[in-house]
């Protein structure tokens, strides 16, 4: 009889535990991964966001915020909100030339999809992750626009 009441505590205990771990993991919540990604696309979206006089690379630049911010917003659903704006300010090397403005956004961005390709664990937070992959890959696309428009390839 004691073996049988020891038993069902053990049991008990043990579904006690494994209860909120398993509602944990169902949860979206801190991805490392995501919050260095937010740091890249903040800092490419600053590299980008320089008011280009000239309209054809201007239109590229403001479609590639665009898509840099879709991707934020994306990841901020998925994984914890860093509580950073878009608009914070950021410290940006500021003597790059147009060119290599561009093409340090474009390693940024590729940073930021790398950080994010890998494995999701949490379900609910996979179509969010991959949106934000799309909006990174289009953005990166855009930039490589951008630099073909103004010829600095």
């Amino acid at each position: 009889m004691f073996a049988k009441v020891r038993l069902v505590v053990l049991t008990a205990g043990f579904v006690a535990a494994a209860a909120p771990m398993a509602m944990q993991a169902e949860v979206p919540g801190p991805h490392p991964a995501y919050l260095h990604a937010l740091s890249d696309l903040r800092a490419a979206r600053h590299y980008l966001n320089d008011g280009w006089a000239w309209a054809p690379v201007k239109h590229d630049d403001d479609v590639a915020i665009r898509e840099i911010d879709a991707a934020i917003n994306e990841l901020k659903q998925a994984s914890i909100d860093d509580g950073k704006g878009l608009n914070d300010p950021f410290h940006i090397d500021a003597h790059l030339s147009p060119h290599d403005r561009f093409r340090k956004a474009n390693e940024l961005l590729l940073s930021a999809h790398n950080d994010i390709a890998h494995a999701e664990d949490v379900p609910q937070a996979r179509g969010l992750r991959d949106r934000a992959s799309m909006h990174i890959d289009r953005a990166h696309e855009v930039v490589d626009k951008a630099q073909q428009t103004a010829r600095w390839e």
